[in-house]
């Protein structure tokens, strides 16, 4: 799966999350949480999406890993490989 593959997938899901926000304008850098504004309870369900839409188990001890888009991105190349 390439880069932009799993951008579409994250994109998505964070539509759904949080469908007042616009996900693809954020950039590497950007906290999930902050710059759409999401609550621990809506990112949990943003990894648990992720987890099963891609069939891989992002850990919580992970979470910190995660917590901008460009991490995220990164985290998920990686387990995807």
């Amino acid at each position: 799966m390439n880069q932009t593959e799993i951008e579409k997938i994250v994109f998505d899901i964070l539509k759904r999350i949080a469908p007042d926000t616009e996900p693809e304008a954020l950039k590497p850098g950007d906290s999930i949480r902050e710059k759409l504004g999401i609550d621990s309870y809506d990112f949990l369900q943003f990894i648990v999406a992720l987890d099963e839409q891609l069939l891989i188990a992002i850990p919580e001890e992970d979470y910190g890993k995660v917590a901008s888009i460009g991490s995220l991105i990164d985290y998920l190349k990686a387990r995807l490989k």
